[in-house]
């Protein structure tokens, strides 16, 4: 059952799923994970940890990402809309610093497969949303790092519309540049 459709991206490694959707008058039915159909895909990751929050429209979470101990993380929108976005710190990469971004939302039913050692973040584009994620790691709050979602060397181009307030937590606010995470890496 549950197949899934899988779209490689511009940057190596990143994966948007659609899974297959099974639908009736009653409603509908997909699979949103089957580890036999991801390991098929190239997605061989064993999950140890899922979260889910939370957002109003304007929230902005991110760019975040785990220093010594990286995720791997298969994300989701359960309801609403978020545009979501994944930056690589691969240091020996050739998109070292691109982005990629995409919608996700309870009603295209995406996800978006984010490999270890990527910064990640998304804007609530919806009313509210709930966003779940899997991750291959637990997390490690004093190991956390963060890129400034507005550094212009990594230029992500949020579809933020005119006049929506942004909705951040100082620390996502103060997150330093792309240029300052290199230096810091040497």
């Amino acid at each position: 059952m549950g197949k899934i459709k899988v779209e490689t991206c511009e940057i190596e490694g990143l994966k948007v799923i659609t899974p297959t959707v099974f639908g009736d008058a009653r409603g509908y039915f997909m699979e949103t994970y089957n580890y036999n159909d991801f390991k098929a895909a190239g997605i061989d990751q064993i999950f140890v940890q899922d979260n889910q929050s939370a957002s109003k429209k304007g929230v902005l979470r991110g760019l975040h990402f785990q220093k010594q101990f990286p995720q791997d993380k298969l994300v989701r929108v359960v309801s609403g809309a978020v545009f979501d976005v994944a930056v690589d710190l691969r240091k020996d990469s050739a998109t070292f610093g691109k982005w990629f971004g995409v919608e996700l939302s309870a009603e295209n039913k995406k996800q978006f497969f984010i490999p270890k050692n990527f910064a990640h973040g998304f804007v609530v584009l919806s009313d509210y949303a709930e966003f779940a994620y899997k991750c291959t790691d637990f997390y490690h709050p004093d190991d956390e790092g963060g890129l400034r979602f507005d550094d212009p060397d990594i230029g992500v181009k949020w579809p933020i519309p005119e006049g929506m307030a942004l909705n951040m937590t100082d620390k996502d606010r103060n997150w330093g540049s792309f240029a300052e995470y290199q230096e810091a890496m040497k």
